[in-house]
């Protein structure tokens, strides 16, 4: 019988175009290699929404399985990336931060109150995305992610493994000589 191919990808960056960009690119590089497994090591500080849903949800729908390893912090959006491994890990002293979403707004910056407004419903659909996808894989109610995203909530392992974000507490990531691909800041 032979082992499944697995490589592992270490997302140490924020949730950005340039990170989801690269990988996507390492991913489908990998699959084209006959990758059946990933296993995506993650730290980050969350980022931008967009490209964190779309990374969640192109990691749910390619031809191979994904798992996740939480080996520092992983908040904001980047709980949803978390969230699409079938499997879910964190080290011991692992962090998760859930919060609702904002925006930056440029120095001298002015506002009608229609383009707020327009803000405020893009923002309430973003933070409904998010405690969606993170609801579906906790098995909780999205009303209930919805609060504690408003509320802040901060989890360390075995709180998340009561949540439902983890499901094992574990301090190994990868085995020796295992295929692994860095995705970092530049």
């Amino acid at each position: 019988m032979s082992k499944k191919k697995t490589t592992y990808i270490n997302l140490f960056a924020g949730i950005d175009a340039k990170s989801v960009t690269a990988l996507m690119q390492a991913v489908q590089q990998k699959l084209q290699q006959g990758t059946e497994r990933f296993v995506l090591l993650i730290s980050s500080p969350g980022g931008q929404v967009g490209p964190g849903l779309s990374a969640y949800n192109f990691l749910k729908g390619i031809p191979a399985r994904v798992d996740t390893h939480n080996y520092g912090s992983v908040d904001s959006v980047a709980i949803a990336v978390f969230c699409a491994g079938k499997k879910r890990l964190c080290v011991p002293n692992a962090r998760f931060m859930l919060h609702g979403v904002g925006f930056n707004v440029p120095q001298g910056a002015r506002f009608e109150e229609k383009q707020l407004d327009e803000r405020m419903k893009s923002l309430r659909v973003d933070r409904q995305n998010i405690a969606r996808v993170i609801a579906e894989n906790c098995s909780k109610p999205v009303e209930a992610i919805d609060r504690d995203m408003l509320e802040v909530k901060v989890l360390g392992p075995s709180e998340a493994q009561t949540y439902g974000l983890v499901h094992e507490i574990k301090a190994q990531l990868y085995p020796k000589g295992a295929d692994i691909l860095l995705i970092g800041t530049s």
